[in-house]
């Protein structure tokens, strides 16, 4: 059915508008939603569906997978006679909910009157195709992430912390408490870099960030981070999906499920990640036991041409009308094959994943293409995969991604055992002109302030030189530290040049403001518009959160 054949049903009193109400009759117009599904889940012809007919149905349409309540919960809310039976208009209150024709009334309604004129079959369409997301608690700042993974843990003595008391105490042993880290280390080992005082807030930036060091008036800078083991593969679990051990979704499948996309023809989670997989691979980025659509899409953004970068992104051997028709019998063919497995969640995501990659040949070449940039913005970035990939983000949140991470590279290349001041000033130089150049692009495009940038490791290092196996042969390197440790942010709601928490006097320990990772993560969601504690999802038997039982705003950092 046509969305102009739809509206014509809808619009009862004929005035080329729909209201709400009448907007989300389509829902039950439609081969999908409608009156053919409730017929045919209706098994004893009764003209009504009980709870088990109505978990049946629900597990077949698209917009049950953003809502929180179980089929029970459901038909309780809808069955308003109490006679344990939902009839045809019981039932189109719950598809005409909130969680799918309200918001995709509201994505087309942009003058705000609860009115839509002029309705056109594109227009129409498109709200049928964006269908709902679960949606924010509140309205948020920031509209979308990008998290700028500094994966290998960048120290921060030698960065956003300047420790003077640590140079001054240098080669002696710090009586500090028995902080436990992965390896042995010795005395303190001062920082090779110079700070000093940016901004008008004066923030202190070391000399490995010369080109970000001038934005700090937009940053926060938290250093009182913490984690809970000095270990890579843990940590790294802890920073992304809120759980160090068990298996858990990550951050961006939270925000995609939550919020869903706002292009069909892109992924809603991005990975960019030059040269290969990071230290736990795709688990840094997976949707565990959410809906595998919502899980991250990984890009190796060593090459730049997009045809590099996403194998077959376009068909050699058939023209756009046949693949049409190669698509849409596929889309029927899997379509039986699902309603005939309502319950395999693995298979809708697979059939998910098939569609969406037939979309993206219409848009992710040119998404992926930075050469399309003009040349001063292309050299504001600089060269190399790392500022290469943030220019990659920027378009990409441009376009409605909601979620994109960016990873400095395979492994661990942060994680400086060695020479501190060799290693750190090489990983630091591959992206400093691009994480300025991120920040300035999205402000003066009026970008800013609606996407929320996050950069981090999965913890820091130590004040004091790292020691061999024996306990000899200093490497004037650091180990892992995860007692304490800095990260910044900026645009989407934060409260610029902000410096919150701090370490103890030699940078080994956070002592004042101590912030949790679930904690960052309640705020992150926060800045989007999700309280963290109703943020849900009903498995094995309870209601799982990101933040799981913990979290606590950092409100100091919001503007």
């Amino acid at each position: 059915m046509t969305a102009r054949e739809i509206l014509t049903k809808s619009d009862d009193n004929k005035d080329g508008s729909l209201d709400y109400v009448q907007s989300s009759r389509w829902i039950y117009h439609s081969d999908k939603h409608g009156a053919d599904k409730f017929a045919k889940m209706d098994k004893n012809n009764s003209g009504g569906l009980d709870e088990k007919e109505l978990g049946k149905l629900l597990a077949e349409v698209s917009w049950w997978k953003y809502s929180r309540k179980p089929a029970a919960a459901w038909f309780k809310a809808a069955d308003k006679n109490n006679d344990n039976s939902l009839d045809l208009k019981e039932f189109t209150t719950i598809a005409s909910g909130k969680n799918h024709a309200e918001n995709g009334f509201k994505k087309v309604d942009k003058n705000k009157n609860k009115k839509i004129r002029g309705w056109s079959s594109r227009s129409l369409s498109r709200m049928m195709d964006q269908g709902a997301s679960a949606g924010g608690h509140f309205p948020g700042k920031a509209k979308s992430v990008i998290h700028v993974f500094l994966n290998g843990g960048m120290s921060q003595v030698d960065t956003f912390d300047p420790k003077p008391e640590l140079t001054r105490r240098g080669g002696q042993e710090l009586p500090y408490e028995n902080l436990q880290t992965e390896r042995r280390t010795g005395v303190a080992l001062p920082s090779p870099f110079e700070f000093r005082n940016h901004g008008q807030s004066g923030i202190p930036v070391s000399d490995l960030f010369p080109h970000l060091s001038k934005c700090v008036d937009k940053m926060a800078v938290i250093r009182s981070m913490h984690a809970e083991l000095p270990a890579h593969g843990m940590s790294l679990m802890l920073m992304n999906t809120g759980d160090q051990r068990a298996v858990r979704p990550s951050l961006g499948s939270w925000l995609n499920w939550g919020m869903g996309s706002e292009n069909k023809n892109l992924p809603g989670f991005v990975v960019l990640c030059p040269g290969g997989l990071p230290v736990g691979g795709t688990d840094n980025w997976r949707s565990a036991f959410l809906p595998g659509v919502y899980q991250g899409t990984l890009i190796d953004s060593a090459q730049a041409d997009p045809h590099k970068l996403i194998a077959h992104i376009q068909n050699s051997r058939l023209s756009g009308e046949q693949q049409s028709r190669q698509f849409s019998l596929l889309r029927e063919l899997n379509a039986r094959h699902l309603a005939a497995r309502p319950d395999e969640a693995a298979l809708e995501a697979r059939i998910q994943s098939f569609e969406l990659a037939y979309r993206m040949q219409a848009e992710a070449t040119d998404a992926f293409d930075i050469s399309r940039e003009p040349k001063h913005i292309q050299e504001m970035y600089g060269e190399g995969p790392q500022n290469r990939q943030l220019l990659m983000a920027r378009r990409l949140v441009e376009r409605g991604v909601r979620f994109v991470q960016t990873w400095h590279g395979k492994g661990q290349p942060w994680d400086s055992h060695g020479n501190i001041k060799s290693a750190h000033r090489r990983v630091a130089n591959a992206c400093d002109q691009g994480l300025a150049a991120l920040i300035l692009d999205l402000e003066q495009r009026g970008l800013l302030d609606e996407t929320l940038i996050v950069c981090s490791g999965e913890f820091g290092r130590t004040p004091t030189v790292e020691l061999g196996p024996s306990g000899g042969g200093a490497t004037a390197g650091r180990d892992h530290n995860h007692w304490g440790f800095s990260m910044w942010l900026a645009g989407g709601g934060i409260k610029g040049g902000t410096v919150y928490g701090a370490t103890d006097e030699f940078g080994f320990k956070a002592v004042e403001n101590p912030v949790p990772v679930h904690d960052l993560h309640a705020t992150i969601l926060h800045l989007l518009g999700i309280d963290h504690k109703r943020l849900t999802y009903r498995y094995a038997g309870r209601d799982f959160r990101l933040t799981d039982v913990h979290g606590q705003l950092v409100s100091a950092v919001v503007a």
